[in-house]
């Protein structure tokens, strides 16, 4: 931590520069609790904000908050997707002053925000440094964590279906409370959640020993078990993660390992395309059900299969899965639509890319 601590470090100069612009947010008259449980208080009107965690970018650009962002993370892109940028391309011109862990602290004084949105694993150095210049900081975890795993990466979560439900109701209302977005936050919630009923309706007469044996792949052999959100979205979708009861969190498996498993379909997320190409030519996955049946599926962008909820992943991702494991059920859905609907109505924009269009399925 010592290196984190003098490279946060500021001046007696840039903290009194820092707190001459932050005075609003000392005068402000009213006060949030973030997902850490901290008591912040903020200005009344936010509209300069520096986001430091990508969920937190993805949800303040679907509440129309883009043009409040003034500093972003480093590898927005990175994390959030190559084409992410065609949603929102201001994003492309924002200063980028930090990550998930470090910041650099005098970029952030200089752009004047009233807000530091960062993640709930955050250094607490990190913390302490940015609001030493009087600027607010919120932590955002999209989860509803038990006492004590707060700061975790990887908390203990005794019911994890519901730590994620209500944590990601709780961190989007939360989000638009601080720029004042309300409404929005609402709206965007209550479309993603109407939408993951519509999907769980539709399986709820599959009992649990006839559900389809499904691994999510990654490269290098990597997948997701129980104890993060991928997993409980393949268990919305219907699907038997042939990983939950071995693998906690993400982690390499051995590839005998996935050869017990046999599983009857293989998900790949978005990001990892070589990954499908690498799983249908290498001879030791021949021999998988997935494989000999061709039922290995590239995830559409919107689906958003990461360690985290994303309202795309409740509202599409596990109906587009559901659909996949089991087309019959889900005869009248029309992929495409519904995601044009929904990009329509939190992006302002059809979603368009023909390849991704064609591989969402109708």
């Amino acid at each position: 931590m010592r290196a984190l601590s003098s490279r946060f470090l500021p001046s007696l100069a840039l903290l009194g520069l820092a707190l001459s612009f932050a005075s609003p947010s000392a005068l402000a008259s009213r006060q949030i609790t973030d997902q850490l449980g901290r008591q912040v208080t903020i200005p009344d009107n936010v509209d300069r904000v520096v986001v430091l965690q990508h969920q937190t970018l993805n949800l303040l650009v679907q509440l129309d908050a883009t043009k409040d962002i003034v500093g972003v993370l480093n590898n927005w892109q990175k994390q959030l997707g190559s084409g992410y940028a065609r949603l929102a391309p201001a994003l492309l011109k924002t200063p980028e002053v930090g990550d998930l862990t470090s910041v650099n602290l005098e970029s952030v004084v200089a752009l004047h925000p009233q807000v530091v949105f960062i993640t709930n694993y955050a250094p607490q150095e990190m913390i302490d440094q940015i609001s030493q210049t009087g600027i607010a900081v919120v932590a955002i975890s999209l989860r509803d964590d038990p006492k004590g795993e707060e700061h975790k990466m990887n908390p203990v979560l005794p019911d994890e279906d519901k730590a994620y439900t209500e944590g990601l109701k709780k961190g989007i209302a939360l989000i638009g409370e601080v720029v004042n977005h309300q409404k929005q936050a609402q709206a965007l919630i209550d479309y993603t959640f109407s939408q993951r009923k519509l999907t769980a309706d539709r399986l709820k007469s599959i009992p649990p020993e006839k559900r389809i044996r499904t691994y999510m792949a990654n490269p290098d052999l990597t997948t997701y078990g129980s104890g993060k959100y991928t997993g409980l979205m393949m268990s919305h979708a219907g699907a038997m993660n042939v990983a939950a009861a071995t693998v906690k969190g993400f982690k390499q498996v051995a590839m005998e390992q996935v050869l017990a498993w046999d599983p009857q379909v293989i998900f790949v997320q978005d990001r990892y395309p070589e990954v499908v190409g690498q799983i249908n030519s290498d001879p030791q996955w021949q021999s998988i059900d997935a494989v000999k049946n061709h039922r290995v599926y590239l995830m559409p962008e919107y689906a958003k299969a990461w360690g985290y909820p994303m309202p795309e992943a409740l509202a599409l991702g596990e109906l587009w899965m559901a659909k996949k494991l089991y087309p019959q059920k889900f005869a009248d859905i029309d992929m495409q639509k519904q995601a044009d609907a929904y990009y329509q109505r939190f992006y302002r924009t059809d979603f368009k890319p023909a390849a991704d269009a064609a591989r969402a399925g109708k």
